[in-house]
This record gives C-alpha cells, sequence and structure tokens, in this order.
C-alpha cells in the first residue's frame, strides 16, 4: 500500500480490509456495499469481477480512516459517504493515474458531489440514471398481520435449478444483463445469497427472498420478487418477514435491503415490517464529452 495524497492505494483486499476494517464495521449500513463486494473479491479471488484487478483505497488523516474505496472492472467506483474536499481529492487521484470510471455508487450526495468532482477534473459527462434506491435498516421487525397462508422454505444445495430459475426471473424483471444456468452460476452476484420461497398450502412457490452472507454483524436482504401476476396477496410481505427474521436468528444486529424509490408499493411494504430510511442511493453514468464543452452533470434534482 502506497501514500498517495492521504490517499493510501492498494490493489490487496486483506491489506485493505486490514487498515480500512474497523472503518467499515463501525458504520456496517452506511457501508452495505463496501462490506459486502470486498468480502466477495476476498472469498473468490480478484478475478471475481472481471480480469481487471481491483484497486481499493483508504483515505487516512491524523492517524483516522476517514473514507474508502473501490473500483471494480468495468471502472465501477464505490465511496462511502465523501465530503466535497475529499470527493475532489480523491477525483484528482485517479484522474492523475489514469484510471478511467463507467459510473459511481453511494450515498445520493456523496455521488452527486464526486460526479461533479469528476467533471472537473476530465470533462466527462455524468448522467444520473433513473433508477433510484432507497437503503432500508430494519428497526423492530412487524410481520404481517395476518400473514397469507402457506409456508416458507429454505433453499438448499439441492434446490439449485429453483434458485436459478427464480434468481433468472428476477434479473429478468429489474433488467439485470446477466446469464444464468450451471456454467455461469457460480460466478454470478446471486450464487452467496441463501433462498427461501414462500410456498402456499399446496406447495406453489409465490415469492422468493435472498439473504447475503452475514459480515460484520449485518445482513442484506437481497432479491425479494413476486410474479406480476401473483401480486397483492401478502407473499412479498410474508417471505421477507420470514428471511429477516432468519437473518436475527443467526445473529445479525443489524438487517439492511435496498429498494427502488420508484415502487411505492414495496417501499411501503418494507417500511410496515419495521425497516427505517438509512439513506438515498445513486449511480451515476459516466459519458464522453460532448462537443459543445458543455459538462454538466445531467439530471442533478433541484434542492
Amino acid at each position: 500500500m502506497r501514500l498517495d495524497d492521504d490517499w493510501c492505494l492498494t490493489e490487496d483486499v486483506d491489506e485493505f480490509l486490514g487498515r480500512a476494517g474497523g472503518f467499515l464495521r463501525s458504520r456496517p449500513g452506511a457501508h452495505v456495499m463496501q462490506l459486502t463486494l470486498t468480502e466477495r473479491v476476498r472469498v473468490r479471488g480478484p478475478g471475481a469481477y472481471g480480469p481487471e484487478v481491483p484497486l481499493f483505497g483508504v483515505l487516512e488523516r491524523a492517524g483516522r480512516v476517514r473514507a474508502t474505496f473501490y473500483r471494480l472492472t468495468p471502472g465501477a467506483l464505490g465511496l462511502s459517504p465523501l465530503d466535497a474536499e475529499q470527493a475532489d481529492s480523491l477525483a484528482a487521484r485517479l484522474a492523475a493515474l489514469g484510471r478511467p470510471l463507467s459510473r459511481v455508487s453511494a450515498d445520493h450526495g456523496t455521488a452527486t458531489t464526486f460526479a461533479e468532482a469528476w467533471r472537473r477534473h476530465t470533462g466527462v459527462v455524468a448522467r444520473l440514471r433513473d433508477t433510484r434506491l432507497r437503503l432500508y435498516r430494519l428497526g423492530t421487525l412487524t410481520p404481517p398481520e395476518p400473514m397469507p397462508a402457506g409456508r416458507g422454505r429454505v433453499l438448499g444445495e439441492e434446490d439449485l435449478d429453483d434458485v436459478m430459475f427464480w434468481c433468472g426471473e428476477f434479473a429478468r424483471a429489474v433488467g439485470e444483463d446477466v446469464r444464468i444456468d450451471a456454467g455461469t452460476w457460480a460466478g454470478t452476484r446471486f450464487a452467496d445469497k441463501r433462498y427461501t420461497l414462500w410456498e402456499t398450502p399446496d406447495g406453489t412457490p409465490v415469492s422468493v427472498a435472498g439473504l447475503n452472507p452475514l459480515i460484520s454483524g449485518q445482513v442484506q436482504v437481497d432479491v425479494v420478487y413476486t410474479p406480476a401476476h401473483l401480486r397483492g396477496h401478502g407473499y412479498a410481505g410474508a417471505v421477507t418477514a420470514e428471511v429477516s427474521r432468519a437473518a436475527l436468528a443467526a445473529g445479525a444486529r443489524d438487517v439492511v435491503l435496498f429498494a427502488d424509490l420508484a415502487n411505492p408499493t414495496s417501499n411501503a411494504l418494507y417500511q410496515r415490517l419495521g425497516y427505517r430510511t438509512l439513506a438515498d442511493w445513486s449511480v451515476y453514468d459516466f459519458l464522453p464529452p460532448v462537443p459543445t464543452g458543455d459538462h454538466r452533470v445531467l439530471n442533478r434534482p433541484r434542492g
């Protein structure tokens, strides 16, 4: 790890976690993506996200970690919360290194601040994605009352075909460009989760929810899906409550999930279950400069 303008950079995930692990664990909710993705790189190796070796960074000042980042193939940048000065120093450093970026993902304020800094240092156009997310953390779990008829069934290794089917349906529904089959499964982001199906009394599966591994006392609920023709019966609430309860039983101190802000039904559902807003989350895509020299951050919401 080398010191560059207070940002310590490394391609070694263990070195990164050795220096920044305590900082990330101090606010696991705000750092959920950092914790999840670095753990995946640690377990699967540096090729977990493509051929380019990931880059990690830690900002240290006065002997304390102040901020972190990861850069994965193909130039996807993830950030801990940054202020304007920290965002500018990181943008300047990455630009000087010649490290291109395709997008940045972070809490909305950080993502917007970095997008503006990256535009200043590189001249690219930053475009805010239409999909906006809200990060929730579970307070007191309040299961639906009454629960729909049926039960939750945890899927095991013998259920791989069912798992791949449901994950494929979810991926298509949310527009993820991923091929899910026996040959590709181990390399997908879906492979390290544990899944529960909600089944009606006759054994018909109607909804699925997944759990990421327990990391630093926190579990992320990731993948909640009910086919469109089965919605409105309480199945998503039931299966989400089921996996939330399972996460707590497994020792999670915090349970978190993301919801699409464009879907008021799911946001209201999670709030009824006891999930409370932790942060709004945004992604900016970086595009080549426009010929006119108009390099504004596009679609920035008005204050």
